[in-house]
């Protein structure tokens, strides 16, 4: 509970209480209506303010800063409910029976307790309208931070792409291996200019939203490993093993590329021992496994660490990664609407 819900909690109390016992102030005026039913008694109006008031604040507590019992709120209503309920009772019937053991012992029973409850009931709808405002805001203020969160992990993902892609290492690999292409087989150089074309565009593209779907993400896919197969002459192999159904699944913009790209980069492919790459679908995840044969690369890791981030704000899951000493794969969780 920040600073702002703890005035809230403590003024709306110091408010709720007030409202609901202001009509005692009334009978202070001895030519007025409520001075004929009620006699106003100072230690009596004091007595009932602060119940009302701790009543009021108490509930606001137990049910800001307890964190069990916040997420009872969403998961298990029945049981937030019946908490309250029996927290409700227990002040209620606690202050009740002070003040008639105290002040109102002369008051008919059943009045007083109508008259008591009713009180109190009030007090608890106003609080509970209190908090839902409270949870609305702590909402709003949760959505802002994830959103900005995505934007900064999403923006920065993007610039490292645009950074591997469109560094003079990249440049210089795509056309030299165009240039090959063109000398020996005009027409597979265009077929060749075709999926450079479509790797850039749909790395530059901005998306309409930022979740695409499978499908999408595949055919790009494809057009990235006809040039790796390209380039690298028949030392690549790439096996896609997803049924139609799933095509329409959803997962971040520019997941798949940087882990076909990582491997390609952190692993040598050679016709006797070629880089051999895996997708398929497993449980929720679609993973991408590639054999490890290891070569010098610079790594610092951020590319899986800004995609993980990603997976996190995006799909409320994180990536997985597993090494052994043959392969490296990494399962992202699929988005299920």
């Amino acid at each position: 509970m920040d600073k702002t819900e703890s005035k809230i909690s403590f003024y709306g109390s110091l408010l709720i209480a007030l409202l609901l016992n202001s009509g005692r102030l009334l009978a202070l005026r001895e030519d007025g209506i409520m001075a004929r039913y009620v006699h106003f008694e100072p230690l009596e109006f004091l007595f009932r303010f602060v119940a009302q008031f701790l009543f009021c604040y108490i509930l606001f507590q137990l049910n800001l800063r307890n964190n069990s019992l916040d997420t009872l709120r969403t998961s298990n209503r029945a049981i937030y409910f019946t908490v309250n309920g029996v927290l409700i009772l227990t002040i209620l019937f606690i202050a009740g029976f002070l003040q008639r053991r105290i002040f109102d012992h002369t008051q008919p029973r059943r009045l007083y307790w109508s008259a008591y409850t009713a009180r109190f009931a009030l007090s608890a709808v106003l609080t509970g309208i209190l908090l839902k405002i409270i949870y609305l805001l702590r909402a709003s203020r949760k959505q802002a931070r994830e959103n900005e969160q995505l934007k900064n992990a999403y923006t920065t993902a993007e610039l490292e792409l645009l950074k591997e892609q469109l560094n003079p290492h990249f440049l210089f690999n795509s056309l030299s291996s165009l240039s090959g292409v063109v000398a020996e087989d005009p027409i597979l150089a265009q077929q060749y200019i075709k999926h450079l074309s479509q790797v850039f565009r749909y790395t530059l593209a901005k998306p309409a939203g930022i979740m695409v779907t499978l499908e999408e993400e595949l055919t790009m896919l494809r057009s990235f490993a006809r040039l790796l197969d390209m380039r690298l002459e028949k030392s690549f192999t790439m096996d896609i093993m997803i049924n139609e159904a799933s095509m329409k699944r959803k997962l971040p913009h520019l997941s798949l590329q940087p882990l076909l790209e990582n491997a390609a980069k952190h692993n040598a492919a050679t016709m006797a021992k070629p880089l051999m790459v895996k997708v398929y679908l497993e449980d929720q995840y679609v993973v991408i496994s590639n054999n490890m044969q290891p070569v010098n690369a610079d790594s610092n890791g951020i590319g899986l660490a800004n995609l993980n981030e990603r997976f996190r704000i995006l799909v409320k899951k994180e990536i997985v990664i597993e090494r052994t000493t043959n392969t490296f794969t990494v399962k992202l969780p699929l988005h299920y609407e």
